[in-house]
């Protein structure tokens, strides 16, 4: 399914309880918080917000779907599911890098969110399996949460060390995708080349009309 777009005024909204969100660490807001941080009127809001109460929800469940689109359009090219993957958690940890507010709400509540456990589901989890159909990892099937929760936590682990400044958002992301391939059972030296092939932006969101 599709992720409906967003106008523009309402991904000023959600951007602005975005970084609320992760700044109070609470999943309520208020009206006058949200118009003060997007920087619009307070009827603004309400116009484009269905409920303050359910925000937080609509917000994770709205990222969650949109990066798990991007990540799916800007792997349409490739072939090779390692290298998706590679890219995949390559790209969460550079948006983490150049969007602050974006990273610090996904390791905020990545792992209490249910609407945010989405982003390690659909998507991922076929592009994991992907490899092992392929033979390119060496994992049982009853191993799969146990290697899904393993990507979750090395990705959010790579964001903490982005976002507390001690490294690179592409040494922390090569380091990150490298040694997962590794441990799935990719060869060193191609894990490494994997994690350290060009990494072109992701696509834009698309606005709604």
């Amino acid at each position: 399914m599709l992720q409906p777009q967003l106008t523009s005024a309402q991904r000023r909204i959600y951007n602005a309880a975005i970084y609320l969100f992760a700044e109070k660490g609470s999943t309520q807001v208020t009206v006058s918080e949200l118009a003060d941080t997007a920087g619009v009127a307070r009827g603004t809001i309400y116009n484009h917000v269905d409920s303050v109460q359910t925000l937080f929800e609509d917000v994770a469940v709205h990222l969650a779907n949109e990066m798990n689109q991007r990540i799916l359009s800007a792997l349409r090219q490739q072939q090779d599911p390692a290298l998706k993957l590679a890219t995949g958690v390559r790209h969460y940890i550079r948006r983490a890098h150049e969007e602050p507010a974006w990273g610090n709400f996904i390791s905020r509540f990545g792992f209490s969110s249910a609407a945010l456990r989405r982003l390690g589901s659909g998507a991922p989890v076929q592009i994991l399996m992907d490899g092992v159909q392929s033979g390119q990892y060496r994992i049982r099937a009853d191993q799969l949460s146990a290697v899904i929760t393993m990507i979750g936590s090395s990705v959010l682990g790579a964001i903490y060390l982005v976002r507390e400044g001690l490294r690179t958002w592409r040494d922390a992301g090569t380091d990150c995708a490298e040694l997962l391939l590794r441990a799935l059972g990719v060869s060193e030296e191609q894990a490494r080349a994997l994690a350290t092939a060009e990494l072109l932006p992701l696509p834009e969101p698309r606005l709604a009309g």
